[in-house]
């Protein structure tokens, strides 16, 4: 049982329990029932719209009713290249099928060769720590080897790789090719492939000429249901002898699109405040007192890049979304260059993703920072 709990139930990072989740009881369903009738799923969505939270919560639900199930999470966004990726997979995988690493380490000699893992402790904790190191030449065997390892166990094992659409962007060719070729043959193990960048996501699963295609079913994560968010966040101030007014709630909700981090971040800033929550004006200041705290990042972050490039961002801020790029009232209006230019530069912003292209047309991707621009 976990003890301290968390003093602001308004998570902005990991997970802690269902108590602190938010609904999200449909797609939990449908992703504990794919997996356990054999599918991998594909999730996309935006990022910080919950993935990283749906699946821990999936993954809680799991270990729950089969306390032997190995529910293993990895994040690979910051991989460059197969031989990252070998590295963190191993890592994240070893000791966790085998129950605990000592008992792991005699595990692997029988089935990694072209690499040790290494075990220590930590000084401060004395917890167990794994580390490998992985030689670029020998990137593809120790992969093939990790998956071996896989293929053994008796337990039921259930994957997560985040940010999966990273893969598409490796030095290496047929990377997406060497993956699906172990995937496929491993009975006990089911993956849930979760990313942010859509389109990418999009081309690894759905067209027809990659590997991956039509081997994973697909979920889209839409944004939570605005009455049972408020639901919840009511609840949780109520617990603490205070309340939200629906009319506060709303206009959070509504100003944030829904989008769950953001949401949360104001909830829970709104809450440090220990008071009734019903006057419009307190929103506002903790609203303005998250961007205020973010100012100096913002600036830091618009040096490294050109004027018309911040001009750009400028103007799609101000104007929230826009659906017509290169339209003459939208490049008139803000004074920006040729069509021409205003397409390199908005790859630019694409390509670091400062912005994103959603249904309704491109917005900055982090709200608070479009706010911040806006002004």
């Amino acid at each position: 049982m976990k003890k301290n709990k968390p003093y602001n139930p308004f998570l902005i990072t990991g997970y802690y329990s269902p108590e602190y989740f938010c609904d999200r009881e449909k797609e939990t369903e449908k992703i504990i029932s794919a997996l356990k009738n054999g599918r991998n799923i594909s999730l996309m969505s935006p990022r910080r719209f919950g993935k990283t939270g749906l699946i821990h919560h999936v993954f809680y639900n799991i270990t729950e009713k089969d306390k032997n199930a190995a529910c293993i999470y990895l994040d690979i966004y910051s991989t460059q290249n197969l031989n990252d990726f070998v590295k963190i997979f191993a890592e994240s995988i070893l000791g966790k099928v085998d129950g605990n690493l000592e008992k792991a380490m005699k595990t692997f000699a029988s089935f990694f060769k072209s690499f040790r893992p290494t075990l220590s402790y930590d000084a401060i904790s004395g917890q167990p720590e794994l580390s490998v190191k992985i030689e670029q030449e020998t990137a593809e065997k120790s992969l093939q080897e990790v998956f071996s390892y896989l293929q053994q166990s008796d337990k039921k094992c259930y994957i997560a790789i985040d940010e999966f659409q990273q893969i598409a962007e490796y030095s290496e060719k047929g990377t997406e090719a060497l993956l699906r070729s172990y995937i496929q043959f491993l009975p006990n193990v089911k993956f849930i492939f979760a990313g942010s960048r859509q389109h990418l996501m999009g081309e690894i699963f759905l067209s027809a000429k990659r590997p991956f295609y039509q081997s994973t079913q697909i979920m889209s994560l839409g944004v939570v249901d605005k009455e049972r968010y408020y639901q919840f966040a009511n609840e949780h101030f109520s617990k603490n002898k205070f309340t939200i007014s629906a009319e506060c709630f709303e206009y959070i909700y509504t100003k944030f699109e829904g989008h769950t981090w953001y949401v949360q971040a104001v909830l829970n800033r709104l809450y440090e405040y220990c008071k009734k929550i019903d006057n419009i004006e307190v929103v506002y200041y903790a609203v303005q007192e998250l961007l205020e705290e973010n100012t100096y990042s913002y600036q830091e972050l618009l040096n490294a890049y050109t004027a018309i490039q911040v001009n750009l961002l400028r103007a799609i801020a101000k104007e929230k979304v826009v659906a017509q790029i290169n339209s003459g009232d939208f490049v008139s209006k803000y004074g920006l260059k040729n069509a021409s230019s205003i397409s390199r530069t908005l790859k630019k912003l694409l390509d670091t993703e400062l912005i994103y292209k959603s249904d309704k047309g491109y917005i900055v991707y982090d709200k608070f920072f479009g706010l911040w621009l806006g002004k």
